[in-house]
């Protein structure tokens, strides 16, 4: 089955190239403003695509059909089922489940700051940019989620049918011949989806607004233990947005990056489970079994459970895994996966050094961010 959805993955990432860009220009029409990001201090600006700049009508659009129960099949699920905004965006649950009760094989990530991320799922390299990433769940067969495998049509005659939506789509793409379609839907959920910028946290306010009492004692000997060798945390959760495979306007080529932290180590040669081992199921090399993605770690205080198969419950987990040198360690005799990170080696803490690390990661939780209006439910916070 994994090799099946391998499969998938595979043909939704060249769909999108051939379907998102295909968008008949129509008549010129007038183009929609520029977009104000309001970024917060010492954020960059995103990479957008060229084909899809950033409109406030565009992403209010997108706003809407991202908690639009129409996209899925059954009706029963829109985007935001799957992505709360009070748990960043996350679903809290061990293993996501999509429209029709399919219990998905992976945890739910978050879309906090997902317009800085070079990759976007836990572990398919293919999937670079929302356009793409946006066909897997409307369309994807293995795990069913918003149910529209080969129903392309009925999805686009159901958002045609609404009047008014139609017009929001016009007031968006102006000029498009054909205003509601493939490209401009994803289009639209894209950007709506890139304006979700979370950067007003405790840790923020101490290093870039300079409140020297935004965070605590606790949490400030926290950072330093987080940024120390003996961690070595911030190799993977790097920069503004603790997470490695992150570009900006001002990147170079982007990066990335996957990492075998030896939670699974089946056969002593670093296995991990069949039903999910990794970017291997898409590349075959071997190296890359057990390799996924590191999300960022922006709120990551109401993101649990945790790994890409919630396998952790709380983030005092988290830490005891990383201080073992990768949980598996300690089914094997105490020796490492050979094909765990270098970074993943163990380290000591004390019980109150433990708890400074996690009053740090707590610091990062941006509570105006998850109850900001401009990303919830337009049916509810208008």
């Amino acid at each position: 089955m994994a090799r099946r959805q391998g499969k998938t993955w595979r043909f939704l990432a060249t769909a999108a190239l051939l379907t998102v860009g295909c968008s008949d220009p129509g008549t010129p029409g007038e183009e929609p403003a520029p977009y104000d990001w309001k970024l917060p201090a010492g954020f960059p600006v995103p990479r957008v695509p060229e084909d899809n700049p950033m409109s406030e009508a565009k992403v209010q659009l997108g706003r809407s059909l991202f908690y639009d129960k129409r996209l899925s099949f059954n009706g029963t699920q829109s985007c935001g089922s799957c992505h709360e905004q009070a748990r960043a965006f996350t679903d809290g649950r061990v293993h996501s489940v999509g429209s029709t009760g399919q219990t998905h094989r992976r945890n739910g990530q978050g879309l906090a700051n997902v317009a800085y991320a070079t990759s976007l799922t836990w572990a398919n390299p293919a999937l670079t940019t929302l356009e793409s990433q946006v066909l897997t769940p409307l369309f994807g067969k293995e795990p069913v989620e918003l149910g529209f495998a080969d129903q392309q049509e009925t999805l686009l005659e159901r958002l045609r049918a609404d009047a008014d939506l139609v017009g929001r789509f016009q007031e968006a793409f102006p000029g498009e011949a054909t205003p509601v379609s493939l490209a401009t839907l994803t289009r639209a959920l894209s950007a709506f989806e890139r304006s979700i910028i979370s950067g007003t946290s405790p840790y923020d306010r101490y290093l870039y607004g300079k409140e020297v009492d935004a965070l605590s004692p606790a949490a400030k000997r926290g950072l330093q233990l987080f940024l120390s060798e003996r961690m070595e945390c911030d190799h993977c959760h790097s920069g503004f947005n603790f997470q490695d495979a992150t570009a900006h306007e001002a990147t170079p080529e982007p990066i990335l990056p996957f990492h075998n932290t030896g939670l699974y180590n089946e056969d002593g040669q670093g296995a991990y489970p069949a039903w999910d081992t990794g970017v291997i199921e898409l590349t075959g090399r071997p190296a890359d079994m057990g390799r996924f993605r590191a999300p960022s770690l922006r709120n990551v205080a109401v993101t649990g459970p945790y790994m890409h198969d919630g396998s952790l419950e709380t983030l005092s987990d988290v830490l005891d895994h990383y201080a073992a040198g990768g949980r598996a360690r300690a089914a094997n005799g105490g020796q490492p996966s050979p094909l765990q990170s270098a970074f993943v080696r163990g380290f000591e803490l004390t019980p109150d050094e433990k708890a400074d690390v996690i009053a740090f990661l707590e610091s990062l939780t941006d509570t105006a961010f998850l109850n900001d209006p401009r990303f919830a439910d337009p049916a509810t916070v208008p």
